[in-house]
């Protein structure tokens, strides 16, 4: 692989394989689980959906519940830190 991309060009493509994976993952999610798309005949043929436990399970997925729970700081420790009174 040296013969034909420089070493400097490493993080990038790192960067950019994680980010299409990314676009790849949630392109995915949004076609095998998104109530609104309809993929089969019989379900393009149903008009207007009225599936709101449908909806909700896709909203509320298992990433969104877990962070529920987490304090809203990217880092904690740095912040209590600075933020102390001296």
């Amino acid at each position: 692989m040296g013969r034909w991309m420089k070493p400097e060009v490493y993080p990038l493509v790192g960067a950019m394989a994680f980010v299409t994976s990314m676009v790849v993952f949630q392109l995915t999610r949004n076609l095998l689980t998104n109530p609104d798309v309809r993929i089969s005949k019989e379900r393009r043929n149903m008009g207007v959906l009225d599936n709101k436990e449908e909806g909700e399970k896709y909203r509320e997925h298992g990433l969104r519940r877990f962070l529920r729970t987490r304090p809203p700081e990217i880092m904690p420790t740095i912040n209590h830190f600075f933020s102390e009174d001296k």
